[in-house]
C-alpha cells in the first residue's frame, strides 16, 4: 500500500479591516468574501492617542477580534503616518492592490499590518494620500470595473485616475478645509447661523452654479456675504449656498466635459452633494458608500494569501 501523502487545505484567515485617521478609529470584522459581519467606531483616531499607546489602545478595542485562530489585520490610513503607529513609507504610483500588499509596513509580522499610502508628482510637486487608495480599489471591485475616474470628498478631496486596475495618478483639493475656514474663521462667518442645519438644495445649486460662471473662490466666495446684506437668501440657507461655492469650485478647476463619467466614494452626506453637482454640468456619475474601504482591504488580504 502507497503511504498517505500529507495534504493542506487553503483556509482564508479571518480578516480584520481597520480605517485608523486623524480624528476617529473604525473597525469592521470581514467574511471570507468581504461581507461586513460587524462594524465598530470609536473616537480614537491618532491624534487621541500618546506615542507609544497604539498597542494598548487596539488590543482594548479590537483584541477580541484579534483572538480569532491566525486572525490577521490591516489598518489603513494615517496610523501609517509619522504621528502613528508606525510610518509606512508611501508607495509611488502607478500603483494596484497587489503593489500594496508587497510594501505592507508590518506591525506584527504575518498577523498585523500597515497598509502604505500612495504619493505621486505633478510638475515636480509631490501629492499624497493616505486611507483613500482602499476605497478606491474597493469601489472598482464593487462596480465590477477596472478604469475611471473617481472623486473621494471630504475634507482634502482626491480626484484618481485608474487605467487597469492601477491607480495613474491623484490630485488634492482642499476643498472641506476651504469651506471651514470659511465658515468659522472668515467675515462670512457674522451673517452666516451658529450650525449648517437642513440642506438647501436650490441655494446649494444657486452656488454651483455661481461658482461655475466666476474667475475664482476668491471672488465668488464674498456673494456669500453680499446675498445676506442685501436680504437675498435667508440665513438658514447660507451654508448650503457656501457649500455650492466650494464644491462648484473644485469642479470648475476640473473642466469635465458634459459626456463624463465620474465615480463618487463616501459617505451619503457628501457624495450626494457631488452627485448633484455634477449632474447640474451634466456629468453621469456613480455613488459608492463607506463600504468601498473594507472591500479595498479584503482585496489586498486577498493578495497577501495569494
Amino acid at each position: 500500500m502507497a503511504p498517505a501523502v500529507a495534504t493542506t487545505i487553503d483556509v482564508p484567515r479571518p480578516l480584520i479591516a481597520i480605517d485608523w485617521g486623524t480624528s476617529s478609529l473604525r473597525g469592521a470584522r470581514l467574511g471570507d468574501d468581504g461581507a461586513v459581519l460587524e462594524e465598530r467606531a470609536f473616537p480614537r483616531g491618532i491624534l487621541t492617542v500618546p506615542a507609544g499607546e497604539f498597542p494598548a489602545v487596539f488590543d482594548e478595542l479590537f483584541g477580541d477580534w484579534m483572538s480569532a485562530p491566525d486572525a490577521l489585520c490591516l489598518i489603513a490610513g494615517m496610523a501609517g503616518s509619522k504621528q502613528g503607529w508606525i510610518e509606512a513609507p508611501y508607495c509611488a504610483c502607478p500603483a494596484g492592490a497587489a503593489g500594496l500588499s508587497r510594501q505592507l509596513a508590518w506591525v506584527e509580522a504575518g498577523r498585523i499590518a500597515i497598509v502604505p499610502g500612495l504619493s505621486c508628482e505633478h510638475d515636480g510637486v509631490p501629492d499624497v494620500m493616505r486611507g483613500e487608495e482602499t476605497q478606491v480599489f474597493g469601489a472598482l471591485n464593487l462596480l465590477g470595473i477596472d478604469s475611471g475616474t473617481l472623486v473621494l470628498p471630504g475634507t482634502h478631496s482626491k480626484w484618481v485616475r485608474v487605467e487597469s486596475g492601477g491607480i495613474r495618478d491623484f490630485s488634492t483639493a482642499m476643498t472641506g478645509e476651504f469651506y471651514a475656514l470659511l465658515r468659522q474663521h472668515s467675515i462670512l462667518a457674522r451673517t452666516l447661523p451658529s450650525e449648517d442645519g437642513a440642506f438647501h438644495g436650490d441655494a446649494f445649486d444657486a452656488g454651483v452654479a455661481h461658482a461655475m460662471r466666476s474667475p475664482g473662490l476668491l471672488q465668488s466666495a464674498f456673494s456669500a456675504r453680499t446675498l445676506a446684506l442685501f436680504d437675498r437668501m435667508p440665513q438658514a440657507q447660507q451654508p448650503s449656498y457656501l457649500s455650492g461655492l466650494v464644491i462648484g469650485e473644485e469642479l470648475r478647476e476640473r473642466a469635465l466635459h458634459a459626456d463624463a463619467h465620474v465615480i463618487v466614494v463616501g459617505a451619503a452626506v457628501l457624495t450626494l452633494r457631488y452627485e448633484r453637482a455634477l449632474a447640474a454640468l451634466g456629468v453621469r456619475a456613480d455613488t459608492v458608500g463607506a463600504q468601498a474601504g473594507w472591500r479595498g482591504l479584503h482585496d489586498i488580504a486577498r493578495t497577501i494569501r495569494a
